[in-house]
């Protein structure tokens, strides 16, 4: 019998090397890199390069024309209404898409399927039919007697409406994957029902909470057809970012117009990274706080 002496920096034939802290080995195959490839070209052509070019028309005019643009006081008043309505919607739609999510997993009703199909209605209806809906529902004439047509009550109903499903389609197949069986186990020792869903439910929901959250105020602040009808469109008064966009364009007033959008767009990011930096911390602090509790 013959034994073979490996040098320290030989390895055995068949065997892999276990990559060390520091090592970057790429496992990308010729098929998933040419994937890759396709991906980002779409990605870049279908995303960057139309945002690029926004950020490039709104900074046409300098420095001075995007702030010129931006401190009107009617694009103020717009943008101030369109984000304070589109955080006030989002708050909402955490609350009552978490609520609906689980009452849809958790119970079993009678006309639970037709709850199913009504959540996704606002996906499928084109915007300008939901805000033909919405102002026969709360305009003039209205059969519950309400009349909130061009008002502030408007503006946040047409968001509501449009945004009510994110939260509850990214939080429920979370919900439907979560095991019953670590519930039980909790409550088996002496868990109430609200420590339970503290300590284990939430963790494990806070990231899809935050991605519905995320989603329905990035639809809020871009939100143009549902509330062209409905809110009259008064300058001062209810009168959204979008609905100021539009009126730069059709004023031939491009920088003006991308200058908003790309201040949008910020606004976006900004709230789509606090998000996720909220989440991960939450997460952190409430399973520190169900470890010191075990």
């Amino acid at each position: 019998m013959t034994t073979s002496l490996l040098t320290p920096g030989q390895q055995r034939p068949g065997r892999y090397r276990r990559s060390a802290p520091g090592d970057r080995i790429s496992t990308l195959t010729r098929g998933a890199g040419v994937g890759l490839g396709v991906a980002l070209l779409w990605f870049s052509l279908l995303v960057l390069i139309p945002l690029i070019a926004v950020v490039v028309q709104a900074s046409a005019g300098g420095w001075a024309g995007y702030w010129s643009a931006l401190s009107n006081p009617q694009t103020l008043a717009a943008l101030a209404l369109t984000v304070g309505e589109a955080i006030a919607v989002t708050a909402v739609n955490v609350v009552m898409g978490t609520a609906i999510a689980w009452v849809l997993v958790r119970d079993r009703f009678w006309g639970q399927r037709v709850l199913e199909v009504v959540i996704d209605i606002p996906f499928a209806l084109p915007t300008i039919v939901a805000g033909l809906v919405l102002l026969t529902l709360y305009g003039p004439g209205s059969p519950l007697g309400v009349n909130w047509a061009n008002s502030r009550i408007a503006v946040f109903l047409a968001l509501l409406f449009v945004t009510v499903p994110f939260v509850v389609r990214t939080v429920q197949p979370v919900l439907m994957e979560l095991e019953p069986e670590v519930e039980e186990a909790a409550a088996s020792l002496g868990a109430g029902r609200f420590t339970t869903f503290r300590a284990i439910v939430l963790p494990a929901l806070a990231p899809a909470i935050t991605s519905g959250a995320a989603l329905s105020f990035a639809r809020g602040i871009s939100e143009y057809g549902s509330l062209v009808l409905l809110s009259g469109n008064l300058p001062y008064a209810t009168e959204v970012a979008s609905v100021r966009i539009l009126a730069y364009v059709e004023g031939d007033q491009l920088t003006n117009a991308a200058a908003v959008a790309s201040l949008l767009l910020v606004i976006a990011l900004g709230v789509i990274i606090a998000l996720d930096v909220i989440s991960r911390r939450a997460v952190r602090s409430l399973a520190k706080g169900a470890g010191r509790r075990g």
